[in-house]
């Protein structure tokens, strides 16, 4: 048995996806412990693209359990949506939803937006997906959760009291107009209600239950670890738990069942939103990444920022994390540049700090000290691909040298190389489910 926690080390969009898809094909069960549909993930499998919001990434072998876990919030409309669309490649997803995972309303959706507005400078750039107000809810102790869509007549009750508050709050605190009445999201929720209730059940006990069992499972986290409401630049974040310590609380399984977690790391940086980003570098460097790595929002289709690599970011996010491993990305989409840079320090006001600041604010004064190094040549995918299947002897020396460097800053070695898209566009150094042979790719 082992339990994987696969998390964002930087402020996410780093190929989450595409690691937790290939390590599923070993998971007995995979399981999505965060967020909701402000998060997407990108699988590519074979000649196919798949894009996920709150479907966990292991749904691509419909023989495994996937789960979305009690620290999800989900919104109905958008689940519903993406069983449609993998039903139409003749897959029926093997789905449990926590009865304890909270649900997104029209009102959050409301709300998400006229309070982005409002926050003026300190909006943190929502994709107004209604994601933090919910989990404003949740912990006001005042939301719904999928266990009230199997109880028609508590899930009424609930609404009828919520409704005239939430509209209040839209139309007097905010001045927006909500247009829709309690009864048609009576109507709209209870048809969600009938569609998804063969899927809801107790997923933690589920988890828990294939542990007992010596099974492995698979803990997929989204965003990144900067964007953790707890851990992350604060208030420029998202509204749950993207570290690791996430994974045990948002599937209900204690922190003695894990037994390794991987730091996901793109070779430079990105990120949507607002906030600072010490890094954060323009231009032809910045355009040239960008429309290489098509580091575009898969929600919103936001163009990303983009900087060089920050290890001082990344030294925190291994110490929050417990890193035991990094799962590098994007080595084909930093070649070409030359030279390359870490930044493995930060000045702040005078000061060489080699620590993360306390506050956003002073996160906005630092200036990186960076280290250079010779970046490595240009290659089509198909060299890529010939890179990946002779496996890390074949990398390019510079780029070898590169990932390295930022493994010994950070005392965690290196266990996974992604150098493209696709599942055999990857180097498997250590294999995090030992009991089980891993299939070729």
């Amino acid at each position: 048995m082992a339990g994987v926690i696969i998390v964002g080390a930087q402020w996410g969009d780093e190929g989450k996806g595409k690691i937790v898809d290939l390590l599923a094909e070993k998971a007995d069960v995979t399981v999505r412990f965060n967020g909701g549909d402000n998060a997407g993930h990108t699988v590519i499998a074979g000649e196919k693209t798949f894009k996920f919001r709150n479907m966990p990434s292991g749904v691509l072998y419909p023989q495994k359990r996937v789960v979305i876990g009690n620290g999800c919030v989900i919104n109905p409309k958008t689940l519903l949506s993406e069983i449609d669309a993998l039903r139409r490649e003749k897959i029926e997803p093997n789905l449990l939803i926590s009865a304890h995972a909270h649900i997104i309303l029209p009102y959050h959706i409301a709300l998400d937006g006229a309070e982005e507005e409002r926050k003026g400078k300190l909006a943190a750039g929502t994709t107004k997906k209604g994601i933090g107000p919910c989990y404003s809810d949740k912990a006001a102790r005042f939301g719904l959760r999928f266990a009230d869509l199997l109880d028609k007549a508590a899930f009424k009750a609930k609404l009828h009291t919520i409704h005239e508050l939430k509209v209040a709050q839209i139309e007097k605190i905010y001045g927006k107009t909500f247009a829709q009445s309690e009864q048609e999201i009576l109507a709209e929720y209870s048809g969600y209600a009938d569609q998804l209730a063969k899927f809801i059940g107790d997923a933690g006990g589920a988890v828990n239950d294939a542990m007992a069992q010596r099974k492995n499972i698979l803990f997929e986290g989204a965003q990144g670890t900067l964007l953790d409401i707890d851990h992350g630049v604060y208030p420029y974040g998202t509204s749950s738990n993207t570290t690791a310590g996430g994974a045990c609380t948002g599937a209900g399984v204690g922190p003695n069942k894990i037994s390794e977690v991987v730091g996901v790391v793109k070779v430079y940086t990105s990120r949507v939103g607002t906030g600072p980003l010490p890094t954060e570098i323009s231009g032809d460097i910045a355009d040239k990444v960008r429309d290489k790595g098509n580091e575009y929002g898969t929600n919103t289709g936001r163009a990303r920022r983009i900087g060089w690599l920050d290890v001082v970011a990344l030294k925190y996010a291994r110490d929050v994390n417990g890193l035991t491993g990094l799962a590098f990305t994007r080595i084909d989409t930093l070649a070409g540049v030359s030279p390359v840079k870490l930044c493995v320090a930060y000045e702040l006001d005078g000061e060489k700090i080699t620590t993360m600041p306390q506050t956003a604010e002073e996160l906005a004064r630092c200036t990186p000290v960076y280290e250079e190094m010779p970046g490595w040549a240009e290659a089509p995918p198909a060299e890529w691909r010939k890179t990946a299947i002779r496996g890390m002897f074949a990398v390019p020396e510079e780029a070898k040298n590169y990932m390295r460097r930022i493994s010994e800053y950070l005392n965690v070695p290196i266990c996974i190389v992604s150098i493209g898209a696709g599942r055999e566009d990857t180097i498997v150094i250590k294999d995090v489910f030992p009991n089980k042979p891993l299939a070729p790719p």
